[in-house]
C-alpha cells in the first residue's frame, strides 16, 4: 500500500480527499454529459419549431417527445401550451363533420317542401338531425307569387285546377321564384312535375332546328292551306292554289301555325334531325341538379304524320314541367348554352358547419349563338305581333317594362280527358343596357272557365322582378353620389 505521508494522520487526510474528489468526478461527468445532450437536444428542437409548418407541429411534437422518452432516455417534459393546442385541435368527443354530396342533397330536398316557400332559408328534419338549406329565391317575387296564389284559391269562378311559375337566371341557373298549386294533390309540386302536354312549346326546337341544319331565317318565306291551328294530313303538301297563305318562319313561330311546323318537320327536318335537337335541349335527358325535377320528354315513331304532329307540338305524348319550360327559355337569352338549374346556396348543420356549398354553374351547348340569336327575334315577335300580344299591350309605354327585351312562346292544349285546358307561356326579359335577365315558364290549367291566362302572369313578374332590380340600383348609385 502507497503511503501519501509520513505522518500516519496527514497520509488519512489526504487519501480521504482524493477518494472524495474521485467520487465528485464521477458524479459530475455523467450529469455534464447530460446537460450537454440536453442542450443540443433542445437547440434541435427550437430549430424544427422555426422550420417546421403549423400543419405538421402536432407530428413534430410527437416525434420529438418519442425521441426524448424512448431513444435517449431522457424525460424531457413537453410544454404544456403545445399539449393544449393538440388536444383542442382533435377533440376526444366530438362528432366527424359529414359533408354532402349532390345526390345526398337531391334525396334530402323533397319538391313538396320546396314550393311556395315564404323564405330563402328552409329547415329540414333528417334521419338524426336537423340540415338549415339557404336557397336562391329571391324573397320580393317569391312573395308576390304566394300571394296572388292565395288569392286565386278563394275565387269560385276561374280558379285553375293547377298551376306553376318558374323563374330562373339563365346565365347561372339560379332559381329565383317557384310557386304554384294543384287542387287534387295539395302536397305536390307542380312547377317539377313533367305531366303537362309540351303544346306548342315544342316549336322552340323544331324552329332551332330548322335553322341551323336548314338554313332558314327569321325571314325564310313559308305557306300553309286551311286553318293555322289545325293539322290534317292534306296541310302537308306544298299545294298552292288561291287560299294558300304566305308567310314568314318568325310569323309562324309568333301565331303559332301548326301547318308550316307539321310541314318543316315531316318534309323537311325528318326524324333523326328532329331528335339530334331535342336531345340537345335536354329533352329524354336526366338533369344532375341539386333537387329533382322532371324534363321533358317526347317520342318519335315511323310515322310521317306523326312526326308533324310532334313538330308543331300538336300531341299529348310530348310532355313537359315548368322547370324544363324555363330551362328551354335560358338556352335562348344565353346564346345557345343550356344551363344547370340550381336553389341550393348551403348548407349547414345544427353546430353551424358548412356541409355543402352549391356548384359552380355549369352549361351544355345547345345551338350556335346565332341560331339562339334568330330564335330571340322571333320569340320577341311573338310578344310584339303575335299570341301574346294582348298580355303585354302598351309595354313599350311602360316605364319598366320598356326597357327590356323581351320574348316567349304559348301554347294551348287540354289534357287527355279534356277537363283541363293547359294554358303555357314560357320566355325570356333582358334589359337592354345591361346583362340583368330572367327567364320564366308559367303554365295554367284552366278548367270550365277561362281565368287570368299564362302571358298575364309572365307580365307581372317581369315587372316586378325588374322594378325591384332598377329601383336597387338607383339607390346604389345615388349613395355613390
Amino acid at each position: 500500500m502507497k503511503l501519501y505521508s509520513q505522518n500516519k494522520n496527514e497520509g488519512w487526510r489526504k487519501f480521504q480527499s482524493d477518494l472524495m474528489l474521485n467520487s465528485r468526478k464521477k458524479k459530475i461527468m455523467p450529469r455534464l454529459f447530460k446537460f450537454l445532450l440536453f442542450s443540443i437536444t433542445a437547440v434541435g428542437f427550437m430549430v424544427a419549431i422555426e422550420t417546421t409548418p403549423l400543419g405538421n407541429f402536432g407530428q413534430m411534437v410527437t416525434d420529438v417527445k418519442e425521441n426524448l422518452s424512448t431513444k435517449i432516455k431522457l424525460d424531457i417534459p413537453i410544454p404544456a401550451a403545445f399539449l393544449k393546442a393538440e388536444a383542442e385541435k382533435k377533440p376526444q368527443n366530438a362528432p366527424r363533420q359529414v359533408l354532402l354530396t349532390r345526390d345526398d342533397v337531391r334525396a334530402l330536398l323533397d319538391p313538396s317542401i320546396l314550393v311556395n316557400s315564404e323564405t330563402p332559408k328552409i329547415v329540414i328534419q333528417g334521419e338524426t338531425e336537423k340540415f338549415f338549406v339557404e336557397t336562391t329565391l329571391d324573397t320580393s317575387l317569391q312573395g308576390l307569387l304566394i300571394q296572388n296564389l292565395e288569392k286565386l284559391k278563394t275565387l269560385t269562378r276561374g280558379k285553375p285546377q293547377r298551376i306553376g311559375l318558374v323563374a330562373m337566371d339563365p346565365f347561372t341557373g339560379k332559381i329565383v321564384a317557384m310557386a304554384g298549386f294543384d287542387l287534387d294533390d295539395p302536397e305536390a309540386n307542380p312547377c317539377t312535375m313533367g305531366d303537362y302536354p309540351a303544346a306548342s312549346i315544342f316549336k322552340i326546337v323544331t324552329a332551332a332546328t330548322a335553322v341551323e341544319t336548314m338554313g332558314y331565317t327569321p325571314k325564310t318565306p313559308l305557306s300553309f292551306n286551311g286553318g293555322k291551328y289545325t293539322l290534317y294530313k292534306r296541310q302537308l303538301t306544298d299545294t298552292r292554289n288561291r287560299h294558300t297563305t304566305e308567310v314568314t318562319l318568325a310569323s309562324a313561330f309568333a301565331e303559332s301555325i301548326n301547318p308550316v311546323f307539321g310541314k318543316i318537320a315531316s318534309t323537311g327536318l325528318g326524324p333523326e334531325k328532329l331528335a339530334l335537337y331535342a336531345t340537345a335541349f335536354g329533352f329524354n335527358q336526366g338533369v344532375e341538379t341539386d333537387f329533382p325535377f322532371d324534363s321533358g320528354s317526347f317520342v318519335l315513331t315511323d310515322s310521317a304524320f306523326q312526326l308533324a304532329e310532334v313538330g308543331c307540338g300538336f300531341n299529348k305524348t310530348t310532355t313537359i314541367s315548368p322547370m324544363f319550360g324555363a330551362m328551354l327559355a335560358s338556352t335562348i337569352v344565353n346564346r345557345g348554352n343550356r344551363p344547370l338549374p340550381s336553389m341550393v346556396k348551403q348548407i349547414t348543420d345544427t353546430r353551424g358547419n358548412v356541409i355543402y356549398t352549391g356548384a359552380t354553374s355549369s352549361v351544355q351547348k345547345a345551338i350556335s349563338p346565332e341560331t339562339a340569336m334568330a330564335l330571340r327575334t322571333m320569340m320577341a315577335e311573338t310578344i310584339l305581333r303575335g299570341t301574346a300580344r294582348r298580355a303585354f299591350k302598351g309595354a313599350e309605354k311602360d316605364s319598366t317594362l320598356s326597357r327590356l327585351e323581351m320574348g316567349g312562346k304559348t301554347g294551348s292544349l287540354s289534357n287527355r280527358e279534356n277537363t283541363v285546358r293547359y294554358d303555357w307561356f314560357t320566355g325570356f326579359a333582358k334589359e337592354k343596357n345591361g346583362e340583368k335577365s330572367l327567364a320564366l315558364a308559367v303554365v295554367v290549367g284552366h278548367r270550365k272557365y277561362i281565368g287570368t291566362r299564362a302571358a298575364t302572369y309572365a307580365r307581372i313578374m317581369f315587372k316586378h322582378y325588374f322594378n325591384s332590380y332598377f329601383a336597387s340600383n338607383n339607390k346604389t348609385n345615388a349613395n355613390r353620389g
